[in-house]
């Protein structure tokens, strides 16, 4: 995402004098011929990051958004419940009857793997599939990484909706993914409004209407955007991530995964395995939804563990503002500062760039 705290550490690697030794007509990136500098060192202080601790297995909370669709307004009012009360207590969801059709999120599949399988020279030169995407929609690993803690062996196309959108009828016709996407997109964006809405207008002492407005207005298609992502097999799953420990930047992330597993979350201290559920789409809240609930909401680290023999894929897509938007607390006292989209990007950005790391919202608590 432009705007997903994760993108400023999950870039792209450009083709250039870095690859002229290796060979690039597999699919697989190179992580070892690249990162061997990071994997030399960590043989002299051989410390396990993948696999660190033994985590415990969980169900996340389920919520069955077909009861929004109920005659009884107090089945209605008890599933506006649940995703609130998730949102506060775990920051992370499950929902089922999500109104995307399984046959849009089976296609999805299909058209990641034909594209992710496309040798590595072509997605790195952006020539996969005349997907009708702008450049620089391929990235993988982590170049700013310090150490193999900050390494994710992974790889991802960014989708911003403004190229999904503009994409013209008869590319869409003849290219399936195109089409693909634009059918899920469209069915996710009104889902992520939709979960929006119901929990700006959850947060007690403010006004419904307003808030729901204001969501709406700065979150708009055009700054919003999808990512494919793709965890290859990885020999050295004891050693890195398929995603490193991070929060999402954004206000809302719905995320449509593939049964492998891998992800997982910080709950009472503690980090816990997402059991997948074939049936659901995973929600979570982002540091915008955290500052603007004035800490109502909980914005989780979150990771996906490496797998040694088995690939894993997703989709996400990710609900943010433009640059110019102005986050600030819907409640007083507040406990944030009122800044805006752009300057908290930039100061991600920053922290990336000389720590290897994000720190995110500490940055802007008022009591800093």
């Amino acid at each position: 995402m432009h705007f997903n705290g994760f993108h400023e550490i999950f870039q792209t690697i450009q083709v250039s004098a870095l690859f002229m030794d290796i060979n690039l007509n597999g699919a697989e990136p190179p992580f070892e011929e690249v990162y061997k500098d990071l994997f030399l060192n960590q043989k002299h202080i051989h410390q396990p990051v993948g696999q660190t601790t033994a985590v415990e297995s969980k169900d996340l909370p389920l919520v069955d958004l077909g009861q929004l669709l109920s005659k009884n307004k107090d089945d209605i009012e008890k599933c506006k419940r649940e995703i609130a009360e998730a949102s506060k207590e775990w920051g992370f969801f499950q929902v089922i009857n999500h109104g995307i059709p399984r046959e849009i999120l089976e296609e999805m599949t299909k058209e990641q793997k034909k594209v992710f399988n496309e040798p590595f020279k072509k997605k790195i030169r952006d020539k996969c599939m005349n997907m009708c995407l702008t450049k620089g929609t391929y990235r993988w690993g982590t170049p700013s990484a310090k150490c193999l803690t900050q390494l994710s062996w992974s790889e991802a196309f960014h989708i911003p909706l403004t190229d999904v959108s503009t994409c013209q009828t008869h590319h869409l016709t003849t290219n399936h993914l195109g089409s693909t996407v634009k059918q899920f997109a469209t069915t996710v964006s009104e889902l992520a409004q939709k979960l929006a809405n119901i929990l700006a207008e959850n947060l007690g002492n403010t006004s419904n209407k307003e808030g729901t407005r204001v969501i709406k207005e700065i979150c708009l298609p055009s700054t919003c955007y999808l990512r494919m992502n793709r965890y290859p097999p990885c020999p050295k799953y004891y050693d890195v991530f398929g995603l490193m420990p991070h929060t999402d930047s954004d206000f809302i992330t719905i995320l449509y995964q593939d049964q492998v597993g891998g992800l997982q979350l910080v709950k009472d201290g503690k980090w816990i395995q997402v059991m997948p559920n074939p049936h659901a789409l995973i929600v979570n809240i982002g540091d915008l939804l955290q500052a603007w609930s004035n800490g109502v909401y909980k914005s989780v680290e979150h990771r996906v563990v490496a797998n040694k023999k088995v690939e894993r894929l997703s989709i996400a897509y990710f609900l943010c503002p433009s640059y110019d938007a102005i986050i600030q607390s819907c409640k007083e006292p507040s406990i944030y500062k009122k800044f805006s989209f752009r300057e908290y990007r930039q100061q991600v950005q920053l922290d990336v760039s000389t720590l290897g790391y994000k720190i995110g919202l500490p940055h802007f608590l008022i009591c800093n």
